[in-house]
């Protein structure tokens, strides 16, 4: 793909990493001189050391060829102008950090695809890994609903029952399911039907449309978030 990416600061330095390291055609499009240099010296792309909101930028930068482009300097006002621009050059994928909630609203008017404060997203992951040390890796859906990872332990009610006998037997709750089941000695996850057998060490993709609260972690065995 040819990817644009605005901005060379904490969110976009890892993403330009991310996104030469796969393959990609990426051009960078940076204001400040020293980090525009920075990025020029590490990463095989294009650095721009230029304003994104002046459409000239844009063009200089191959827009009316991009595939995609992602905002990510902290100003939403300069991210909203970015997008906006790029509407302009019909640019396929289009997508923009939101730092203020408030602004979310704004962003859906010019329909563009946006991950909203990153840095709360890192608060809540951080906090997550205290509050829930069993839990391996997590997403949130909507405001109660998670996806989540986690290991089966010895002891754990869940351990040697099919997902048949783990619903009859009240042990896994109706709005929990099963998603895919990682195992020792298999090349890809397992995808979980009602006679698959729940072991000891699996790890397991989780919903939940309650969340990863410590009566559901204690199904896989792990009780020592009653007390994180």
């Amino acid at each position: 793909m040819y990817i644009i990416i605005v901005g060379a600061g904490d969110i976009g330095s890892p993403l330009i990493n991310i996104a030469t390291r796969t393959g990609n055609e990426v051009v960078v499009i940076e204001q400040d001189t020293r980090k525009a240099e920075e990025i020029a010296s590490e990463f095989d792309c294009l650095v721009i050391n230029a304003d994104a909101t002046i459409k000239e930028t844009l063009e200089d930068a191959g827009a009316d060829r991009a595939d995609a482009i992602i905002s990510t300097t902290d100003q939403d006002a300069t991210n909203v102008m970015v997008c906006l621009l790029s509407k302009e050059f019909e640019i396929p994928a289009i997508t923009s950090v939101v730092h203020d909630a408030a602004h979310m609203n704004l962003f859906r008017q010019i329909e563009v695809n946006t991950v909203e404060n990153p840095q709360q997203l890192i608060a809540e992951h951080l906090y997550r890994a205290v509050a829930r040390p069993a839990i391996v890796d997590y997403m949130r859906i909507g405001e109660d609903a998670e996806v989540f990872e986690i290991t089966v332990t010895e002891d754990a009610p869940v351990a040697g029952k099919t997902l048949t006998e783990a619903g009859e037997e009240g042990i896994l709750p109706n709005d929990v399911l099963i998603v895919a089941i990682g195992r020792e000695g298999e090349d890809r996850p397992l995808t979980p039907r009602g006679n698959t057998r729940i072991q000891t060490n699996d790890l397991l993709t989780v919903y939940s449309a309650a969340g990863a609260n410590p009566n559901l972690t204690d199904i896989f065995g792990h009780y020592e978030d009653q007390t994180a």
